[in-house]
């Protein structure tokens, strides 16, 4: 009788321990990516939203599918105008919305969102864990740079 709830609560927090490991790996790849707009390495470059993607796939950790991978950058002419609240990658119908890619100018300030579904054993009945209408959990990484004067 005792088994079964405890063996729930075992697998619920090494559930909860690899969506924060992995939430903090998204992190660090997302702070990857600031750099190297805010370095101007992708604008000197003329990276597209596709190369871009490439790049900052090449800093997760393989468990990462590359094309699960959402990228959204903005740029701003200042902090006051910058966003950082949270977005829906999902259009109301549950289609993937199109995100932006703006790279930014030196000096401009760049708000980096990298998110990506992480499945959750059970899905939607995962402790709560699910988070998304398909039973997986958002990780979200993000990261505000202002560009250096890269020219």
């Amino acid at each position: 009788m005792v088994a079964t709830p405890l063996i729930g609560l075992i697998l619920f927090g090494l559930q909860l321990a690899v969506v924060f490991f992995f939430d903090e790996a998204l992190q660090t790849v997302t702070a990857e990516a600031g750099r190297m707009l805010m370095v101007g390495s992708a604008q000197q470059a003329n990276m597209t939203k596709s190369q871009f993607a490439t790049a900052v796939c090449a800093d997760a950790p393989s468990v990462f599918t590359c094309g699960n991978l959402m990228i959204d950058v903005e740029s701003f002419n200042a902090y006051s105008s910058a966003t950082t609240s949270p977005i829906s990658p999902y259009n109301s119908d549950g289609s993937l919305k199109t995100l932006s890619y703006s790279p930014g100018t030196p000096g401009s300030i760049v708000v980096i969102r990298v998110m990506y579904p992480w499945p959750v054993i059970g899905g939607p009945f995962g402790f709560g864990l699910a988070n998304q209408a398909n039973g997986t959990h958002l990780l979200v990484g993000t990261a505000v740079v202002k560009n250096e004067p890269y020219q």
